[in-house]
């Protein structure tokens, strides 16, 4: 199984990327193919909605000439998609939101003058993310956000991971944490069973 890690948080040995780097870690231990994207180092310019992207019902693509181009590869040879973001006031971080608004255009061509396909129909999507307050009020809008707009774009969504800091004076990753890495790891590793 190859799957397409987005990653979004600007710290580097933050939270989330210590416990994506768990789950990853787990996920190579299984044999899966693993291509990863540090958005918040990359070129990734917000939705114009100009819709230009819909002249084009076989392909995801976007007009604008950023880094998108390689996220959009990655999108259509990963069997699976891992979305990794901390909750920055109930939502996901800001380059992970303009990632999810490009792809929303250029993957589904619904918004022109004839209505196409969903070309990521049936692609997994798994989140990871962390968050200070307990996870069924810290993290589920963005939850709901995110089951939306896979049903939005016939994607298939698989689940989460969610971990909460309990405060900046206490180290997150804990032996509690690394067991349920572990466990989403197997658990999304087996999407295409």
């Amino acid at each position: 199984m190859d799957i397409a890690v987005f990653r979004s948080s600007p710290r580097k040995h933050g939270n989330t990327n210590s416990l994506t780097d768990a789950v990853v870690q787990r996920l190579a231990e299984l044999g899966c193919g693993v291509c990863e994207f540090d958005l918040t180092e990359m070129d990734i310019r917000p939705c114009t909605a100009c819709r230009k992207c819909q002249d084009d019902f076989e392909h995801i693509a976007c007009v604008q000439d950023d880094d998108m181009a390689e996220v959009f590869d990655a999108l259509t040879k990963a069997d699976l998609l891992l979305i990794a973001t901390p909750i920055y006031s109930w939502y996901c971080t800001p380059p992970m939101k303009a990632m999810l608004d490009r792809i929303v255009y250029a993957a589904n061509k619904y918004y022109g003058e004839t209505k196409g396909p969903a070309l990521l129909k049936g692609k997994p999507v798994a989140l990871i993310t962390t968050c200070g307050y307990p996870p069924e009020i810290g993290a589920d809008l963005f939850e709901e956000g995110l089951k939306r707009y896979c049903k939005h774009s016939r994607m298939k969504y698989v689940g989460k991971l969610c971990e909460r800091h309990m405060g900046y004076d206490i180290d997150f990753m804990d032996d509690h944490k690394k067991a349920h890495a572990k466990v989403f790891a197997e658990l999304i590793a087996t999407q295409n069973d």
